[in-house]
């Protein structure tokens, strides 16, 4: 299959220079390297700029209301387990009004893959700050600043008890493309943070790692079974070392020969490194100005995979074990047994 046999016949509405256009491309590429048939595939969505993506890709598509995507999507899973189900939202329609789904779609395992557009900004809606605008942030609804601190989506996913989590950058198309094909092979609710810029109302956002020139510096591409190491120069890894004062693990760097450089293991049952690697450069990411001191870089790529029981086959499973030691196996047998009044 072709990347061109995933696009739709409708016009592109995303501003020129927007970052979703590179994620729908990458879509495209990844939906045709996986292969399924285009009337195999859904692609469900709230309300926001990335919302529009059902439009643009050639399969059965939902644009739902506002927050609701991840409740509509396992619906359709459930009742349709034999389909390829994709959620697209922003980082508003996600984690602001759509919250309570989000993270009861993760906690449930509903194989799902969840595209979550991350620009720090309500762009449809013209500006305002979102759940993760870093403190401080000037926007139309706050115009001194705001006082809130951000949502880490990593964070949120893996304290929800998530099996998958990736993160990858609008202008890396290769890795962006690797994670939603990893997204799609994983059984079970596959989250990837896409972080894209919105050029017209926080245009810049993610400039520390998407500039080129600062790229190998302050990012690293995570792959599983290979050592964690970058740098222009790949001269730099990633060791772990316990905090002498508190006995808590942390990510150091370190000269990329030396022996304590990790290998990433994305199948590692236990969160705790996965977590560790998530966090990493969140200081920045948290900051207004994200040129602080911080030396970690942020982590991309597929961060944690692991496997365990989803939602759809559990339910499925009950319904045909139920259905197995039922007397009646249809609705007629049913109501052959219940007593009938003539009126």
């Amino acid at each position: 299959m072709q990347a061109s046999d995933f696009k739709s016949d409708q016009y592109v509405r995303f501003c020129p220079g927007c970052g979703d256009h590179a994620i729908c491309m990458a879509l495209q590429k990844a939906m045709a390297q996986i292969g399924i048939p285009t009337h195999d595939v859904t692609v469900i969505s709230g309300i926001g700029c990335s919302s529009r993506m059902p439009h643009y890709l050639n399969t059965y598509g939902f644009n739902t209301i506002h927050g609701r995507g991840g409740a509509i999507a396992t619906g359709v899973k459930t009742s349709h387990p034999e389909l390829t189900v994709w959620q697209m939202s922003g980082d508003g329609d996600c984690l602001a009004i759509g919250g309570n789904h989000f993270i009861h779609e993760i906690r449930r395992n509903v194989d799902l893959n969840v595209c979550m557009f991350n620009n720090r900004i309500y762009g449809l809606t013209k500006g305002q700050y979102s759940p993760t605008s870093p403190k401080g942030f000037v926007s139309k609804s706050s115009p001194f600043g705001t006082v809130e601190r951000p949502f880490i989506p990593a964070q949120l996913v893996l304290g929800a008890g998530g099996t998958f989590f990736a993160r990858t950058l609008d202008v890396d198309m290769p890795t962006t493309v690797d994670c939603l094909v990893a997204a799609q092979q994983h059984k079970g609710c596959s989250v990837v943070e896409c972080l894209v810029n919105c050029v017209i109302f926080n245009n810049g956002t993610h400039a520390w790692i998407a500039d080129r020139e600062q790229r190998a510096e302050h990012s690293i591409v995570l792959k599983h079974g290979e050592k964690m190491i970058f740098g222009k120069d790949s001269d730099k890894g990633l060791a772990v070392e316990i905090d002498p004062q508190t006995f808590v693990p942390r990510i150091i760097v370190v000269p990329a020969d030396d022996p304590r450089v990790l290998v990433h293991d994305a199948q590692q049952p236990d969160p705790t490194l996965h977590r560790l690697l998530a966090l990493m450069g969140q200081d920045r990411v948290q900051s207004v100005d994200a040129q602080t001191d911080s030396e970690l870089p942020i982590a991309l790529g597929v961060i944690r995979s692991v496997e365990a029981e989803t939602y759809d086959q559990a339910v499925n499973a009950q319904i045909a074990e139920v259905r197995e030691k039922a007397k009646a196996k249809t609705f007629d047998e049913l109501t052959s047994t219940l007593d009938t009044f003539l009126l």
